[in-house]
């Protein structure tokens, strides 16, 4: 029996797409303890998993999000809102986590501990000589790269000399201006803790990571010759089953003959007038069955609905992707990796947090089209859905990339190498361990 640890960022988008993992090694006879946000306790222990919530009840952005301890953080936009994001929501906590991290270990020690892309203090629990950490991504791969300009910019890769200096400039500046503030907090905090400060960003923290678990097939990625020899694509995860759960009573109109539309906008930006409402106006008039899934708004904020439109506050995308010919979505991750494992092309209509770099691989892989803009016309809307209903090509891309994903063994696969960084002697030939790589956490020189 393994001992791991999970520890994840208190939002959805970081904590439930490992449930499936965590509840594969509990199902092996593995004890999985999981450091989280109170408001995933019930879907914690579901998995089987023992829950540990975090300590600091002002750092659980679960149960307490920015907006509501910084009244004033709903004011800011552009680069500072994300500024201030970035140092509060996952740099200032950074202490609490780290010292919960020990507590926990102390009481009981981990042969690994399994952190999202943006959770910190698994790197540092490491660096300090605690278990070996394997990271799990929650996004596209945000590793640097000669051939790609920094993650968050939703550019296409550039080779070639030309290519390459636009993106050391680009990365100059991300690190002095955009990143700054950041990495002035973590460093506070790692002076705390006693380490060499650090030039790095956020998304270079995982290199430390022993093994590093990608939520996609390599298809949906932009292909570099220096990707990290610690990436291993899984696939996303299959999501747990909700067994309260029933269809609506419009269910079998998804069966009935007519090309059926998804509209969904995450768990973040989920501002309906962007996207659900635009596209409920803009394909009226169309022949199809929409479907708009809120993700627990109230259906009624929408107002008078189309005829041919059906709106929930929650529908299982597992039950639902089957029936579905088009996924319209701002780029929200894991819904993305879900249209894709089930073959469904992609309409993106995306910019904030990381969208439009999900957008942006939708487009590069041939799956689907990114509309380049957080608030499209209802014009762009019906032009798009109508173009890759109409083309073939982007349904075949789909299919290629789920069948990559059936390949890749999602959470079994996810499973078998977190088995085997626990105990490399026992865990069979699943795949080589990975040896320590540089961390890249020492100061630039």
């Amino acid at each position: 029996m393994a001992r791991f640890l999970f520890a994840t960022t208190p939002g959805v988008g970081h904590t439930a797409p490992a449930y499936p993992v965590a509840r594969t090694l509990v199902g092996r006879g593995h004890s999985v303890r999981w450091y989280a946000g109170s408001a995933f306790a019930d879907a914690i222990t579901a998995t089987g998993a023992t829950f540990h919530p975090l300590s600091e009840h002002h750092n659980d952005f679960s149960v307490l999000d920015l907006n509501e301890r910084f009244p004033g953080h709903q004011k800011r936009t552009g680069l500072r809102k994300l500024q201030f994001e970035m140092v509060h929501g996952f740099a200032l906590p950074l202490l609490g986590h780290v010292r919960d991290l020990r507590a926990l270990l102390e009481r009981e020690s981990a042969d690994v501990i399994v952190g999202d892309t943006a959770f910190i203090a698994a790197a540092l629990i490491q660096e300090l000589g605690g278990p070996a950490f394997a990271g799990f991504g929650i996004t596209v791969l945000g590793f640097p790269s000669r051939e790609l300009a920094p993650f968050g910019l939703g550019l296409a890769p550039s080779a070639g000399l030309v290519g390459r200096l636009r993106n050391r400039a680009l990365d100059q500046l991300m690190r002095r201006v955009v990143f700054r503030p950041m990495t002035a907090a973590v460093n506070d905090v790692r002076g705390q803790l006693g380490l060499a400060p650090t030039a790095q960003m956020v998304f270079e923290y995982p290199l430390v990571c022993r093994l590093y678990l990608q939520f996609s097939p390599p298809g949906f990625e932009y292909s570099v010759p220096d990707l990290p020899p610690q990436v291993c694509f899984v696939g996303p995860p299959r999501p747990l089953a909700d067994p309260a759960w029933q269809p609506p009573a419009w269910w079998p109109e998804l069966t009935a003959g007519r090309r059926v539309v998804l509209v969904n906008q995450g768990t973040v930006a989920t501002d309906s007038a962007q996207l659900i409402r635009p596209a409920l106006d803009a394909l009226a008039g169309e022949d199809i069955l929409v479907v708009a899934v809120t993700g627990g708004a109230d259906p009624a904020e929408l107002g008078t609905l189309p005829v041919n439109s059906r709106v929930e506050r929650f529908i299982p995308f597992d039950e639902l992707m089957p029936h579905i010919d088009v996924f319209l979505t701002n780029g929200g991750y894991g819904g993305t990796q879900l249209a894709l494992s089930h073959g469904v092309p992609i309409v993106g209509a995306g910019r904030t947090e990381d969208k439009n770099e999900v957008n942006a691989r939708v487009a590069w892989s041939g799956v689907g089209i990114d509309l380049r803009t957080q608030t499209p016309t209802a014009q762009q809307i019906r032009t798009a859905v109508r173009q890759v209903l109409a083309d073939p090509r982007y349904a075949t891309q789909a299919r290629r990339l789920q069948a990559e994903i059936a390949r890749a063994g999602r959470e079994e696969k996810a499973a078998d190498l977190l088995e085997q960084l626990a105990d490399p002697a026992g865990a069979g030939p699943a795949a080589p361990v990975l040896p320590v790589q540089n961390s890249g956490l020492a100061p630039k020189t």
